[in-house]
């Protein structure tokens, strides 16, 4: 394959090869160029044979621009002499990334790209070998692959490193031309570098310390999907969800179904992607360690002081705090629970056992030296998105304990990976409006009927350089005392 000198950097020694001679004829066709045209602009201002003499010039212009054209041509797709360290493209595939991808722009040039992909290939001799192979066509690095065998084929899952300029489109089709099918892609992080087996260890002794864990666990565990836990009188009943489902567990092709612990049933949903029967038994082994661990809470705490002195300490909290839950609601005035309940008072009690269980999200409580609890935060798992809920006694409020909760709860989201969380309150609760704008955080509203809905984007950028959670602390509370 021949390839124009144009189109490759020509170097010697390090530094690009200066032609003297060419920039030489250049500038003596430009000398006689306008010698010429000078001559002829006297002759014809002041001569009676001006226009023969114009015929003459242009034939002679022409003549010159031929005689540099045909100069050009021939000297431009010579070597250059002695520049021996010019050598042609390689015609060989090469198996890893390459520092000039052929479909990068040069200023992309030794940039790569992490992507996720998995497709489903034959199972046969040679099926993987051509997979790699096509890969390896496109400057594609393999860093790592796990195989799903299934009954009638195998489900290659990789992570792949490729140049920038590389489009996902591209790695399907070069798949897809090597025997792959149902492919799946999409970009990767540094921490999909983990390996397997380290990052399985890794979810699970998360799980072990906390239960609440479980459903982060298994998101994880598989990637993007939707986790919605059904409490055990509704799986019993007439819900939605099957009524049985057997110690197992079951897979449906996108869904699987998982025997909770305290008896409900874990609905794992994946529309885009099949779960294979390697990744059922890893969520099935999972949520069977959290129902042998059984309940678990961290039991850290910090004591904070408030400014007008007061000391109270914010801790995790669950079902065991549900009686000195149940006496702060009845201290609670009948506005402040409808405010956060959105519904008749008297059911506000029935919601606690649902919020303090660990198997639906987090909780924390303000608690006074005395034991009291006087504020309640909430994160709730709600499917695939998060929703934050705040409770704070109407003597206590206005103390800077609704921000402090909120801002635990964002920090916890942001370090489950979560994209954004969401309030659901009401227009009038300039409480929890002030509280969600002190966040810092890039806000969108939505209002209903009253009813007031702002989401917090937690993106990376947002996170890291707009949220100044830590400066608000410091001006809320002075003294902070970490107890394990």
């Amino acid at each position: 394959m021949t390839r124009k000198v144009s189109d490759v950097t020509r170097v010697k020694h390090g530094r690009p090869v200066h032609h003297w001679r060419r920039d030489a004829v250049e500038l003596a066709a430009l000398f006689t160029a306008v010698a010429v045209a000078d001559a002829v602009a006297n002759l014809v201002g002041h001569g009676p044979e001006g226009p023969a003499l114009l015929v003459v010039s242009a034939i002679a212009l022409i003549a010159t621009a031929g005689f540099h054209t045909w100069w050009a041509h021939r000297h431009g797709h010579a070597p250059p002499a002695g520049d021996t360290d010019a050598r042609p493209p390689s015609e060989g595939q090469q198996a890893g990334p390459s520092d000039r991808s052929p479909t990068a722009p040069a200023a992309a040039a030794g940039e790569s790209t992490l992507w996720r992909m998995r497709t489903t290939v034959k199972d046969e001799p040679g099926s993987l070998a051509a997979l790699c192979a096509a890969l390896a066509g496109r400057q594609v690095d393999i860093l790592s692959l796990q195989t799903h065998p299934l009954a009638d084929g195998t489900v290659d899952e990789f992570l792949l490193r490729a140049p920038a300029g590389l489009a996902a489109g591209e790695v399907t089709r070069a798949v897809a031309l090597a025997g792959g099918f149902d492919t799946w892609i999409e970009r990767a992080d540094a921490h999909d570098l983990v390996d397997a087996p380290t990052r399985v260890l890794g979810l699970a002794a998360r799980t072990a310390l906390d239960a609440a864990e479980l459903p982060l666990a298994l998101r994880q565990l598989l990637g993007r999907c939707t986790i919605r836990s059904l409490p055990a009188a509704r799986a019993a009943g007439g819900g939605r969800e099957p009524q049985a489902v057997p110690v197992e567990g079951v897979l449906e092709d996108t869904v699987m179904r998982l025997r909770a612990p305290e008896g409900g049933v874990i609905t794992v949903e994946r529309p885009y992607l099949p779960f294979t029967p390697t990744e059922f038994a890893r969520a099935r082994a999972l949520v069977e360690l959290d129902a042998r661990l059984g309940p678990r809470v961290p039991r850290s705490q910090d004591v904070l002081t408030l400014p007008e002195g007061n000391a109270i300490t914010v801790r995790r909290a669950d079902t065991d705090d549900l009686d000195a839950a149940t006496a702060m609601h009845e201290r609670c005035s009948a506005r402040t629970l409808g405010m956060r309940y959105h519904g008749p008072v008297g059911d506000a009690n029935r919601y606690l056992s649902h919020l303090l269980s660990p198997r639906f999200g987090r909780t924390l409580a303000v608690q006074t030296p005395s034991g009291r609890i006087v504020g309640l935060g909430h994160l709730l798992w709600d499917g695939d998105e998060t929703e934050v809920a705040l409770l704070v006694e109407d003597a206590w409020q206005r103390r800077g304990i609704g921000g402090e909760l909120l801002g635990r709860l964002v920090a916890m989201a942001v370090e489950a990976g979560c994209e954004s969380v969401y309030a659901v309150t009401q227009s009038s609760n300039t409480g929890m409006v002030a509280a969600m704008r002190g966040l810092g955080l890039p806000l969108d509203y939505q209002i209903e009927e009253g009813t007031l809905v702002i989401t917090a984007r937690l993106d990376a950028a947002s996170v890291a350089s707009g949220w100044p959670y830590e400066e608000s602390r410091e001006r809320e509370f002075g003294e902070r005392i970490v107890r394990d």
